[in-house]
């Protein structure tokens, strides 16, 4: 059984604000605990008007006050940008405030240009720091020894789960080396999706926190009354990605009735290549998407980003979402 969680964008769009995209995202996150979600995550994003995520441990407390169950989440913390002491201080304080509540996914990129890198006080080498970093923040949130005098207050003792998120073999080879679960990033890098997955199924070694492999799958999924509807909502997130390759990251847009109109054939070879997987469609043909998905990976959990212009209509594809899957997946509970 597969298990159905969410990574939200808090996307700014045209017709919102900051505020807005924030509310929204709590908003969304209260009704996902109602429909069976089993966590929902935010991803750190900076000089990116259209996301409102870029304090991400803070937009977390924002979201787990609003809610009662439902895991909360970094999917994820760029650990290049950060001492791991401010991260531990970070979510242990989460996880003080709301506990067992708490995931912390981890990336190796900045998630950001170089301009922005810079104004983070980083450096592209802090990345080849990723595995002593990660385990130093392991360090952190266990319980402190006696005579330990250097301390992640109020982390220690907090356990917080740490996620290895990657898109290509190095995350899967970290994540099996160190016990720790897997997200791989295949909702906008999923060439190399299966390889990943089986490299860290067969090299997984079992530790504290984890005694098996588990896998989760990023994944866009849109749905609607019709597969016409649905693909007619997917053009805001075409249009974003079209963006992307033209360096013009703005706020999210509207649907649009024809995408050919609005990208090159260059730009769309682009685009789809990155959301290949996406499945787009009717409850019927969502359905059959994931049936086919958690067929082919075998994941444990699939992280859906539904990326729906108008919030009503977001929150309609993702209840949608969860009745399609009902029987294909699980309740909350599995890993933490």
């Amino acid at each position: 059984m597969t298990a159905l969680s969410i990574l939200d964008l808090v996307r700014v769009t045209e017709d919102t604000n900051a505020r807005s995209a924030l509310d929204n995202s709590r908003d969304l996150a209260g009704h996902a605990e109602q429909w069976g979600y089993q966590r929902f995550w935010v991803a750190e994003h900076h000089n990116m008007i259209g996301i409102a995520s870029a304090a991400t441990s803070v937009v977390i407390a924002h979201i787990a006050a609003g809610t009662k169950t439902i895991r909360v989440g970094a999917g994820g913390i760029m650990l290049p940008n950060h001492a791991p002491i401010v991260i531990a201080e970070q979510f242990g304080t989460l996880d003080r405030l709301f506990p067992g509540r708490i995931d912390l996914g981890l990336g190796r990129a900045p998630g950001t240009d170089q301009m922005t890198m810079r104004a983070l006080r980083r450096s592209l080498q802090n990345s080849d720091n990723f595995p002593q970093d990660v385990q130093e923040l392991q360090a952190y949130f266990a319980e402190a020894g006696p005579n330990q005098r250097l301390q992640a207050v109020p982390a220690a003792g907090t356990n917080v789960p740490l996620w290895i998120l990657g898109s290509s073999n190095y995350g899967a080879q970290l994540a099996a080396v160190l016990g720790l679960p897997y997200a791989f990033a295949s909702h906008f890098a999923p060439e190399m999706l299966l390889q990943a997955l089986e490299i860290y199924r067969t090299h997984f070694e079992p530790s504290e926190q984890l005694a098996k492999p588990h896998t989760m799958v990023g994944v866009n999924i849109i749905a609607a009354d019709t597969d016409a509807e649905a693909k007619r909502l997917w053009t805001t997130q075409q249009m974003s990605f079209t963006n992307m390759f033209r360096g013009t990251r703005g706020l999210s847009q509207p649907p649009i009735d024809d995408i050919e109109t609005y990208w090159s054939p260059a730009e769309k070879m682009q685009a789809m290549g990155m959301l290949r997987r996406a499945i787009i469609g009717s409850k019927e043909t969502v359905r059959a998407g994931i049936a086919a998905l958690v067929e082919e990976t075998k994941a444990d959990e699939l992280m859906i980003v539904s990326d729906v212009y108008e919030h009503p209509k977001r929150l309609k594809s993702y209840q949608m979402i969860a009745e399609a899957a009902a029987g294909l997946v699980e309740a909350p509970a599995a890993v933490a």
